[in-house]
């Protein structure tokens, strides 16, 4: 018995131009012709179908397909293996990214609600990367430091807000004067400002050690979304990250890896920008 291309997307829920695409590409030709010259599938060209289609739902792509079909004893278990534990990875990935959709709209529902006029009021130039935010999450969404940080975040007012940033623009204006200057990392000045960008994260959002701290300042000088949260992209220098994230190194070295300076006075750190609608680097703090 055969089948035609037209009785074959019925049944098997395929369109006809697939079916064509299958056979130019030679992963499924049907083996016999209406004396019309119309294709005709047979039972063995189904069931090849069914193993493509089967594939292809686990997301195989066809070159792939291809392959497993051309020597299936030798490959399939290979790779449904593969397979397997990258849908494994996906779904994991996925999840993670459902709690950052439903961190998000917490944060919304939580969290202080600004205008876009008012944001550019807080805010200033200061660009929030949800990209980096969702990266965030991923790495450090089950830390207790993280929720705590987004937590506290979203009980921000919008006056809380201005005051933090009001306090970062002025540690910054202080972190590029050092930097214009030449201070050297190790210059008290520099462990200085350095620690009240500790200080600042601990204060607004959650206790930051000083090997934590690190691990932050790790993200500054390597991704360019992380260190655009602590000083915008106008104001940058080359190598100014660089700098930053050696002296927060110095200044972890100072404190010995743990301890505290006590009150450096008005904190005007950064930490609290770096998590503009609760989601951002502070997080970062609950590594």
């Amino acid at each position: 018995m055969s089948w035609s291309v037209g009785q074959v997307s019925g049944f098997a829920g395929v369109t006809i131009r697939t079916l064509h695409y299958y056979d130019r590409s030679g992963l499924l030709s049907p083996s016999e012709r209406s004396p019309a010259g119309y294709r005709l599938y047979n039972g063995g060209d189904l069931a090849r179908l069914q193993q493509i289609l089967f594939y292809r739902e686990l997301g195989f792509p066809l070159d792939e397909v291809a392959d497993i079909l051309a020597d299936p004893q030798a490959n399939a278990l290979d790779h449904l293996l593969a397979r397997r534990q990258a849908l494994t990875e996906q779904i994991a990935r996925l999840q993670k990214l459902v709690d950052v959709a439903e961190r998000a709209i917490e944060v919304q529902r939580t969290g202080v609600e600004l205008t876009p006029e008012e944001r550019f009021e807080v805010f200033g130039d200061v660009v929030f990367d949800l990209s980096y935010a969702a990266d965030a999450h991923l790495k450090w969404g089950e830390r207790e430091g993280h929720r705590e940080a987004l937590a506290r975040a979203a009980t921000h007012s919008k006056e809380d807000w201005q005051r933090l940033m009001a306090e970062a623009a002025r540690w910054r204006v202080r972190l590029l004067a050092a930097f214009d200057e030449g201070l050297p990392v190790d210059h008290t000045t520099v462990l200085d400002l350095a620690e009240q960008h500790r200080q600042h994260i601990t204060r607004w959002f959650t206790p930051c050690l000083p090997e934590t701290h690190c691990r932050i300042a790790d993200d500054y000088e390597a991704d360019a979304r992380a260190f655009a949260l602590v000083v915008p992209p106008a104001e940058q220098r080359p190598g100014l990250a660089g700098y930053l994230r050696a002296a927060i190194g110095a200044n972890a070295e100072r404190l010995g890896g743990g301890g505290d300076l006590g009150d450096l006075g008005d904190l005007d750190g950064l930490g609290g920008l770096d998590n503009l609608d609760g989601l951002g680097n502070p997080e970062e703090a609950a590594r």
